[in-house]
């Protein structure tokens, strides 16, 4: 945080970049931020919500439920899928010039976060038309946010400096996140899975943090062990990405 402090306005640059970049010469431009989300509501909605009728097992209405659980899941995976690959993409800059590398690995969890914003706005809206209540939980939302920030910087560390020496993870990331979304309680709520395999539903450090999401935005009732899970996971993995990254970070330039 020193480093990035001191090189902050590179930071800031290489943020906004990255904001402008991700939907240059593009037809609909940053309408893409809301149409992802609502693509994969309308699918979930059609094949789990009535032809597998996980409908049933929530109490509020299920295009809310999904979608509520759909906009930190992409936040988090956006930002782990542009993080893994932010080293070898920006390359040049790498190799070229000197600051602290952990930047790099950081961009994503920032510009993220305009895209989050605008899909959060399309879930007010779907609250208003569905009668959902809108009460004084959302201020927690930020708070849940930081913890999947937290998550995800864990995870860009590592898996950024391990694509860096070994390009097998820019090809096996689709298919873990693809992975990872089924694994995590975002189509069905955590009582869908039987009694004795819901621990194994906590141990996905996401699990807390999409239960905690919902809680604070529809008022559901709080999983405080799985938020605790949560946060324990994500500051080992931080703690771990951290040492990874910082024990290869001088080789970087000569690998990559």
């Amino acid at each position: 945080m020193k480093d990035i402090f001191q090189y902050r306005q590179l930071f800031y640059f290489l943020v906004w970049r990255d904001i402008k970049v991700r939907y240059k010469q593009t037809l609909l431009g940053i309408a893409w931020a809301v149409i992802q989300p609502v693509v994969a509501m309308v699918i979930f909605t059609i094949f789990f919500g009535r032809l597998a009728s996980v409908a049933g097992q929530t109490n509020i209405p299920y295009p809310v439920f999904v979608y509520t659980g759909l906009l930190p899941w992409m936040y988090f995976s956006g930002a782990v899928s542009n993080g893994a690959n932010s080293l070898v993409t920006n390359v040049q800059l790498v190799t070229k010039v000197y600051f602290p590398r952990q930047i790099i690995p950081s961009i994503s969890l920032i510009s993220g976060l305009v895209d989050f914003g605008l899909s959060f706005i399309l879930l007010l809206l779907l609250m208003v038309y569905y009668a959902v209540s809108i009460g004084s939980g959302m201020l927690l939302v930020p708070v849940l946010l930081l913890g999947v920030s937290m998550l995800a910087l864990g995870l860009n560390l590592f898996l950024a400096a391990l694509n860096a020496q070994f390009r097998d993870v820019r090809h096996a990331m689709p298919f873990i996140m693809q992975i990872w979304l089924f694994a995590s309680p975002i189509i069905y709520p955590p009582r869908f899975v039987p009694e004795k395999f819901r621990f194994l539903l906590n141990l996905n450090p996401m699990t807390g943090y999409l239960e905690g999401f919902r809680s604070a935005v529809l008022h559901q009732p709080w999983d405080f062990e799985a938020l605790a899970m949560s946060l324990s996971i994500s500051a080992v993995l931080l703690i771990i990405g951290s040492l990874y990254f910082n024990r290869v970070e001088a080789t970087l330039a000569d690998v990559i």
